[in-house]
């Protein structure tokens, strides 16, 4: 939630300056490079708890530590089939390759 609050953050500072830039006659490329120089430069300083907090979501998130992304139904089903391999391991299970189209 963090890291869409400081993308929310960003994209509310860029639109309005890539609007002025536009209009000011700018052109465009130059209008969405100095809207974004000006966005980030603002979001950098004044922003920093959110900034912090929306790394360390992402930080958190890809360690392995966050919430699983997955349903809690998926997760019953991960389960079911975890546990039915365990009690026959005689069966190999095949997860890397994909089906061959006809």
């Amino acid at each position: 939630m963090a890291f869409l609050k400081y993308s929310l953050i960003r994209l509310a500072l860029f639109a309005p300056l890539f609007a002025l830039f536009v209009y000011l006659q700018l052109g465009w490329l130059l209008a969405v490079l100095c809207a974004g120089m000006m966005a980030f430069a603002i979001s950098f300083i004044f922003f920093q708890k959110q900034r912090d907090a929306a790394a360390a979501s992402l930080q958190r998130q890809f360690s392995g530590k966050g919430k699983p992304l997955r349903s809690a139904g998926e997760v019953e089903d991960a389960d079911v089939e975890d546990r039915l391999v365990d009690a026959n391991p005689d069966i190999a299970v095949h997860t890397d390759t994909r089906p061959k189209d006809s």
